[in-house]
């Protein structure tokens, strides 16, 4: 019987109006372990959410390093692999987002890469978590567009989004990501998210440019229950720390009222 912890925790989300962040570390982007430890150790402290783990390219298979980097420091806060192909993959993490990249009509992300490493997935305890994958135009190419090969939802469209997820969640998808794309130009539109969130009844995660946190509080306001960090906190980790912070005092509002 695998875990169902992580579902706990973003369904959990879903129903009381909480908010959390996710720390997307991609293993390319990773120059010194020194450093990349010492702000785990800061994530932690502040009460990090989630670590994801993965990325659009990884040039060296060294997902397994980071994963078993993290776990060595915490065994709380969820490791979760975000998976760019399928070879992306730990037994040490604790999720997978068993991505289906719904918004493209490339079969190889929408099935494809899943049949392959099915096998394995029958084996393992690492909590699966079938989630639709949703890219959205940022206003420029990213890297998720040119390994996947497809289109893009147009940002200033919600209808083409909410038709797309809710396709997603008959076929039985339980968590859906839409996301920009790395360093985005531009975030996902509040609009798209706001139209999710009504009429989708799923956890929503929500990446992709959420470089400052005026964007970051907006993907909250418009109903992210879970947003990810990752080229913002790779560039200024202090950004994650300020993210944390306002998290931290959010929740906490909640349970005073």
């Amino acid at each position: 019987m695998r875990p169902r912890k992580i579902e706990e925790r973003l369904k959990g989300l879903n129903s009381s109006g909480k908010k959390a962040v996710a720390w997307l570390i991609d293993p390319d982007k990773v120059k010194s372990t020194e450093s990349l430890k010492n702000q785990i150790k800061e994530a932690i402290r502040l009460d990090l959410d989630f670590f994801f783990v993965g990325g659009s390219l990884i040039q060296e298979n060294s997902i397994d390093s980071i994963v078993g980097l993290i776990k060595s420091l915490t065994t709380e806060i969820p490791v979760v692999i975000f998976p760019g192909n399928v070879i992306q993959f730990s037994e040490k993490a604790d999720g997978l987002l068993f991505l289906s990249l719904i918004s493209g009509r490339n079969p190889e992300f929408l099935i494809g890469q899943h049949v392959t490493i099915a096998p394995l997935l029958m084996k393992t305890k690492v909590e699966i978590l079938p989630t639709g994958y949703l890219l959205i135009d940022s206003g420029a190419p990213t890297s998720v567009q040119y390994i996947s090969q497809t289109i893009p939802l147009p940002n200033t469209k919600p209808d083409l989004s909410v038709a797309t997820a809710f396709a997603g969640h008959l076929l039985g998808l339980q968590y859906f990501y839409v996301d920009a794309g790395s360093g985005a130009k531009n975030p996902v539109s509040s609009k798209i998210i706001h139209a999710l969130k009504k009429h989708i009844p799923a956890p929503l995660i929500v990446g992709g440019g959420l470089n400052s946190l005026p964007k970051v509080k907006e993907a909250f306001t418009s109903g992210a229950d879970l947003v990810v960090i990752g080229n913002g906190a790779e560039k200024n980790p202090g950004f994650l720390t300020e993210v944390l912070e306002y998290i931290a005092v959010f929740n906490l509002s909640l349970n005073v009222n």
